[in-house]
């Protein structure tokens, strides 16, 4: 396995109407800055906005603008009416990458997690950011965090320019 470039970035999201107005505590979202950063990330936020698309591509476009190598957001890839991660994503994003998107579904289905199909989450790219969406539940963050693991060395040195 390769190791991750210096000074790789990753800011994460979380998108819940009950985190951001304090109903409850945001743990998908602090889960998955633990796991970046044992990746070997630097990491900035959480960052917990409503399921606003709005809200959530403003967040996003920051990400990007700011130079993040890598923005992985927690929340809203579910069927519910208020569920706009992917919508918000896929207003920022230049080119998807379903494959990420579908070894993370097909992953949690395979460790006895049958609603990982449900979710709507994408992977894609926005300039030199990867963008990807991961369910709402610490679960979903961790079976995430299993895929992308042995794939963000490399992908971030691609991003960055890096040869296959």
């Amino acid at each position: 396995m390769s190791e991750l470039p210096d000074g790789a970035r990753a800011v994460v999201v979380t998108a819940s109407n009950r985190a951001a107005f304090g109903v409850y505590e945001d743990t998908s979202g602090r889960v998955l800055a633990e796991g970046l950063r044992e990746l070997g990330f630097t990491v900035e936020g959480p960052h917990v906005r409503p399921d606003d698309a709005a809200e959530l591509e403003i967040v996003l476009e920051e990400a990007i603008v700011g130079g993040a190598d890598v923005v992985l957001t927690t929340g809203g890839t579910g069927l519910s009416p208020t569920d706009v991660t992917p919508e918000a994503t896929r207003a920022v994003l230049e080119r998807e990458a379903p494959g990420i998107a579908e070894a993370i579904r097909r992953y949690g289905a395979g460790h006895g997690v049958p609603t990982s199909v449900l979710s709507r989450g994408l992977a894609g790219i926005a300039g030199r950011t990867l963008i990807v969406n991961l369910p709402g539940s610490t679960g979903g963050v961790r079976d995430g965090l299993a895929v992308l693991g042995p794939l963000l060395p490399h992908v971030v040195s691609q991003l960055r320019g890096g040869d296959h």
